[in-house]
């Protein structure tokens, strides 16, 4: 007889959603790092695919023995990208009237039903958060841990660059604000932003 994973068992109800996580000795066989870091992203793809489990999501917010998977979008159009400002009374407290220049999620089991790829969730995901008409090209930046918090270390960013061949770009009603402006002008936002947007900002500076 099939055994339970015990934290499903303490999570029974049908209204608890279920989200992508993985062990952290899977994705970490060799140790962590700290910040954004290019790697192989094949290879990632592939340790995901291969030990994925789709568990409660009140309990992983706790549980540092895994990382929820969480894609992470920048926009870009030439040299510009998609600073974004979230409301004030943003669901998640700790980014209320933050600037950020990703847009993140946590993927459910039916957001990778019949075939469907992480590449192919952040294509929907971006199109439902924000307002663009043009063609989407997708280049992995890489992988983001910060392990400084307590929300970084159950959480993993795969960045995502969303390179765009428009500007008609806007926001829909889950953000204050967006604008399209150069990597100089985001300096000024830089302290005022999320800390997972301070780390690609210095990530983008230092590769450009």
């Amino acid at each position: 007889m099939t055994q339970l994973n015990p934290i499903k068992q303490q999570y029974t109800s049908s209204l608890q959603e279920h989200i992508l996580v993985v062990k952290n000795k899977c994705l970490f066989p060799q140790g962590t790092w700290q910040g954004l870091k290019a790697v192989d992203f094949a290879q990632y793809i592939h340790i995901i695919n291969t030990n994925k489990e789709f568990l409660p999501r009140d309990a992983m917010e706790t549980n540092p023995a895994y990382k929820q998977i969480i894609p992470y979008l920048v926009f870009q159009h030439q040299d510009t990208f998609f600073l974004m400002q979230r409301q004030s009374k943003a669901s998640e407290t700790r980014l209320q009237n933050k600037f950020t220049l990703g847009i993140g999620g946590h993927i459910r089991e039916k957001d990778l039903q019949t075939g469907a790829s992480i590449f192919d969730w952040a294509k929907r995901e971006f199109h439902e958060e924000i307002n663009y008409a043009g063609s989407l090209h997708i280049k992995p930046l890489g992988i983001l841990n910060d392990d400084s918090n307590e929300v970084g270390k159950v959480h993993i960013g795969f960045v995502l660059l969303l390179q765009g061949d428009s500007d008609n770009i806007s926001i829909k009603s889950e953000l204050k604000n967006g604008q399209l402006i150069s990597l100089n002008a985001c300096k000024t936002y830089e302290p005022s932003m999320e800390t997972w947007s301070q780390i690609v900002f210095k990530f983008l500076e230092e590769n450009r």
